[in-house]
């Protein structure tokens, strides 16, 4: 009778947490008219949200890449309020995230995903845009920077993991990768632990700065615990390594103008690895490197990634002066 227990346990907690994962419920953008829509980019479909710009606008488009176990909404609830009329934004969910699917094996890999991003812009529309991606999002803007280098006007990497790192990766990756019992570690293991443990992981991805009042609700955190979800995460993750490997030695190619920024405190993807080489590879990119900040440089240091958006469409911009007064804002952060 146990494991007959323990099925009908799993069952009615799954069961329980499942209305969590809708992704039906209205979108909580200012502007009204703007409703993510999924397109055909291929056999697939990917979700994504376009907000068109106002009369004054006055910066080329935008497009959001989002990070690992997340969506749309991260960079939505990063850079509405920031950008809204200043440029057309596309904000994306990248395939088998949000609502958006998995398609071929290809889009395992960063650049599988770069070529899908590509043909969604120009079903979209956009034809040459600001590229800005944040922590595994960045290795899907350097895949697209090499591989669509005309539909690139600048680029904006945020915390980006690019390179290959020493060590694995975390336990639960591997768990929901595995291929015979990672379909279901993502399924009956995943979700139930995931929401337990949603709140101080949150928490541990923004520290040491302070997470902002509202962003699980408003980013729909809890969506990257839905089991195919996850596991394509995952999978993700787990294929990045060997990725990077090989992808790293082509940076050096990348000839769009470039701004990297990424926080000396960051402890989930190291800024040393990282960043630092990438400014390296990348000729004449600017490296910005701010004091006490972690990892969620997407939305602490959003002031200053408008200004590096302003610096790459060719207007007067300050770069060490924003830096300096994110700096002063968050010195305090974590009890420093």
């Amino acid at each position: 009778m146990a494991p007959r227990r323990i099925s009908l346990a799993l069952s009615f907690l799954i069961g329980a947490i499942s209305p969590a994962f809708s992704l039906t419920v209205p979108v909580a953008v200012q502007d009204q008219n703007a409703m993510p829509v999924r397109i055909d980019v291929g056999g697939y479909k990917l979700n994504s949200l376009l907000i068109e710009p106002q009369k004054q606008a006055d910066l080329p488009p935008i497009v959001f890449l989002h990070g690992a176990s997340a969506s749309l909404y991260d960079p939505l609830f990063s850079f509405e309020n920031k950008l809204r009329g200043r440029a057309r934004l596309l904000f994306i969910d990248r395939p088998g995230h949000g609502g958006s699917d998995i398609g071929g094996k290809d889009n395992i890999l960063p650049d599988g995903q770069a070529d899908a991003v590509a043909q969604l812009m120009k079903k979209r529309g956009v034809r040459k845009a600001i590229i800005v991606g944040h922590s595994f999002g960045g290795a899907i803007t350097a895949a697209f920077a090499l591989r669509h280098p005309e539909m690139v006007s600048g680029l904006v990497f945020l915390s980006p993991a690019v390179y290959p790192w020493p060590g694995g990766i975390a336990w639960y990756y591997t768990a929901a990768s595995a291929p015979v019992t990672g379909p279901l570690f993502s399924t009956f293991v995943a979700p139930p632990l995931g929401l337990l443990a949603l709140d101080q992981a949150t928490h541990g991805v923004f520290a040491p700065n302070n997470r902002p009042p509202g962003y699980v609700e408003a980013t729909r955190a809890w969506a990257a615990l839905r089991p195919q979800a996850f596991r394509h995460n995952a999978r993700e993750v787990a294929a990045l390594n060997a990725w990077a490997r090989s992808a790293a030695p082509n940076y050096s190619k990348i000839k769009a103008p470039t701004v990297i920024i990424t926080g000396d405190t960051d402890t989930v993807v190291s800024p040393e690895i990282h960043s630092l080489q990438l400014a390296r590879d990348i000729d004449r990119s600017t490296l910005i490197v701010v004091k006490n900040l972690g990892h969620k440089s997407d939305y602490i240091a959003r002031d200053l990634i408008v200004e590096a958006i302003e610096k790459l469409a060719g207007k007067r911009a300050d770069l060490r002066a924003a830096q300096k007064e994110l700096e002063h804002r968050i010195a305090d952060d974590g009890g420093k």
